[in-house]
């Protein structure tokens, strides 16, 4: 008997809990813009930077309290190097990231305000490589931000984000004077979302 009354309990648990719990999955569309973006600064070659470019995202989010959540998110950046002399060759970025979200307004709200923050990765390809060669070179760092989510109507809602990802830098060159300094890639993106 106290077997049973144990095993109800966790599942009355579970499910109030569940019930507690909203995921949210989005797609999202805008630009990336690099902050302190040289990657050479050398009299003998130039300084070779790394241009701004648009920005495809995906997250899964679980808001677990009424202001608080958790997420976890791909982005593909496809932007540019710019080399003195050569003009301007592809730069495909592909990153991941897990953040902690602080909402301004309870979960239900037609109007949700956020702060966010966490670690995440870049992953760089050379120029003319392909994701299949596995030679990307993967730069760690945080991300902060914020943005703002909308319900639309039933499931679906949109939303606006302005992260920024802060790695250090990839080093394509192999020259002696290699990069120094962090990239700071900044994201504005607008997507949709479909709440579960």
């Amino acid at each position: 008997m106290m077997r049973k009354v144990f095993l109800l309990s966790i599942v009355a648990g579970c499910a109030a809990v569940a019930n507690a719990q909203v995921a949210e999955f989005s797609v999202s569309g805008g630009v990336s813009r690099f902050g302190d973006a040289t990657l050479i600064s050398d009299p003998s070659v130039g300084n070779v930077t790394i241009g701004n470019g648009f920005r495809l995202g995906l997250r899964l989010t679980l808001n677990t309290y009424r202001f608080m959540g958790w997420e976890i998110g791909y982005g593909y950046a496809h932007s540019n190097i710019n080399i003195p002399g050569q003009g301007s060759v592809g730069l495909p970025v592909h990153a991941f990231f897990g953040d902690f979200l602080v909402y301004a307004t309870p979960e239900g709200s037609r109007v949700r305000p956020f702060a966010c923050g966490g670690i995440g990765f870049n992953s760089f390809f050379p120029p003319g490589s392909s994701v299949y060669y596995g030679n990307q070179q993967t730069k760690f760092g945080p991300n902060y931000g914020g943005g703002i989510k909308f319900k639309i109507s039933g499931p679906f809602g949109a939303r606006i984000d302005i992260r920024q990802y802060n790695t250090g830098k990839p080093d394509f060159f192999q020259t002696s004077v290699g990069p120094s300094g962090r990239l700071k890639q900044t994201e504005v993106t607008v997507g949709v979302s479909y709440n579960l």
